[in-house]
C-alpha cells in the first residue's frame, strides 16, 4: 500500500509523530516496555477525559454486584492496562519476530490445524480485550491468517494498519468487505474475527451482554452457514509480571450455526463474559457498547445519569432474551 501524497499535510503530522515514538518504544526491553505503558495509562487515567465517563457506566451495567471502590480499583487497573496496549503495538508492529514469539503460550492450535489440514474454513471468534492487537500479530506470526479490522477515521493510521499488521498477516480485510471473508473461508483459510462492538449497521440485533442488550454484529453465524466454516473462539490473555501472554483457542462451537444468528451471538457473549470475570482490567472498557437500535432506547453514555427504573427495564429485558435463549 503506497503511501498517499495528503499524509504529507500537516493534519497528519502529530499521526507521523506518534508512529515514530512508537518505533522507539519497539526498542526497549520488554519489562521496561510494560512499565512505561502502565505509568502512561496510569496518567491518561487522570486526566479529565471522556472516556472516563463511559468505562464507569459499562462497569456498573455489567459488574453492579460489586461496590463502588471494587469497580475503581479495576477502571484504575484498566487504565494501566490500556496503557501497556500502546507498548504492544509498537512490540508486535516494529520489534522482530525473535523478540515476540518466546512471550507467547498459544493453545488449543491443534484444533485449527485439524480443521486446515481438512481443507475447511477457520474463523477465529476474538473479543475486544487491551490484548487483541499484539495476540492477533503474535497468532499470525505462527499460522496463516487473514485479519478483519475496521479503518481509523484517520487515513494515515489505518495505513500504518495495513502495512504492519498486513506484514505478517497473510492478508487485511475491511470488516463491510464480507465477500472477501466468504473468499477465504470458502477456500479452506482462516479468518481472525472480532465482531463484539457496538454495530448499528444491516443485520444488527439488540443480544444481551452481561444482561442488558446491545447493538451486536450477528454475522458470524451467516459467514459461517454461507462457507461452511468452523467458528472457534479466540482469547488472549497478559500474564503476570513480565511472562508475556497466553492465548486459548477453544475448539469448534458444536451445532453451530443454528437457526437463530442472535442465540448463537449470545453463546459467544457468555464466553466473552466468563473471560470478562477473571480478568476485567483487560477487557476495553472505553468503548460505548450499550447503544441501541432506535432512539428510544436509553442513552447510558450521555452526562444525565439513566434512571434506575430505565436501567431495570433494559436489565429485564435483557433476561427476556436470555430466558428465551435458554429455552431453544
Amino acid at each position: 500500500m503506497s503511501l498517499s501524497p495528503k499524509f504529507l499535510l500537516p493534519q497528519y503530522w502529530p499521526t507521523w509523530l506518534g508512529m515514530a515514538l512508537l518505533r522507539a518504544l519497539a526498542k526497549l526491553p520488554y519489562p521496561t516496555l510494560l512499565k512505561i505503558g502502565g505509568a502512561l495509562g496510569a496518567f491518561a487515567g487522570r486526566l479529565p477525559l471522556p472516556q472516563r465517563r463511559v468505562a464507569r457506566r459499562n462497569l456498573a451495567l455489567c459488574l453492579p454486584e460489586l461496590s463502588g471502590a471494587e469497580r475503581e480499583r479495576i477502571l484504575r487497573a484498566h487504565w494501566r492496562s490500556v496503557g501497556i496496549t500502546v507498548c504492544e503495538t509498537a512490540l508486535i508492529w516494529w520489534a522482530p519476530r525473535d523478540k515476540i514469539l518466546p512471550l507467547v503460550q498459544i493453545e488449543g492450535l491443534e484444533h485449527v490445524d485439524r480443521l486446515v489440514a481438512q481443507g475447511r474454513g477457520v474463523i477465529l471468534l476474538a473479543a475486544h480485550f487491551t490484548t487483541l492487537e499484539i495476540s492477533a500479530g503474535m497468532y499470525a506470526l505462527t499460522r496463516a491468517t487473514h485479519a478483519v479490522y475496521k479503518p481509523s477515521k484517520d487515513a494515515l493510521l489505518t495505513h500504518f494498519f495495513i502495512t504492519l499488521r498486513g506484514s505478517v498477516a497473510d492478508g487485511m480485510i475491511s470488516r463491510d468487505d464480507i465477500r472477501s471473508m466468504i473468499k477465504v473461508l470458502k477456500g479452506g483459510g482462516t479468518v481472525w474475527y472480532s465482531p463484539d462492538q457496538a454495530f448499528r449497521g444491516k443485520g444488527a440485533e439488540m443480544v444481551p451482554f452481561f444482561g442488558v442488550p446491545a447493538a451486536t454484529n450477528t454475522a458470524t453465524s451467516r459467514l459461517a452457514k454461507l462457507t461452511g466454516a468452523a467458528v472457534l473462539p479466540f482469547f488472549p490473555e497478559r500474564l503476570p509480571g513480565a511472562a508475556g501472554y497466553r492465548v486459548t483457542i477453544g475448539p469448534p462451537f458444536e451445532d453451530f450455526p443454528s437457526a437463530d444468528s442472535a442465540a448463537d451471538t449470545l453463546r459467544f457473549h457468555r464466553l466473552i463474559e466468563a473471560q470478562v470475570r477473571r480478568m476485567p482490567e483487560q477487557y476495553l472498557w472505553l468503548h460505548k457498547r450499550f447503544k441501541g437500535l432506535s432512539p428510544d432506547y436509553p442513552d447510558f453514555y450521555g452526562r444525565r445519569p439513566v434512571s434506575p427504573a430505565a436501567v431495570g427495564a433494559v436489565a429485564a429485558t435483557g433476561a427476556t432474551a436470555r430466558s428465551a435463549a435458554d429455552s431453544t
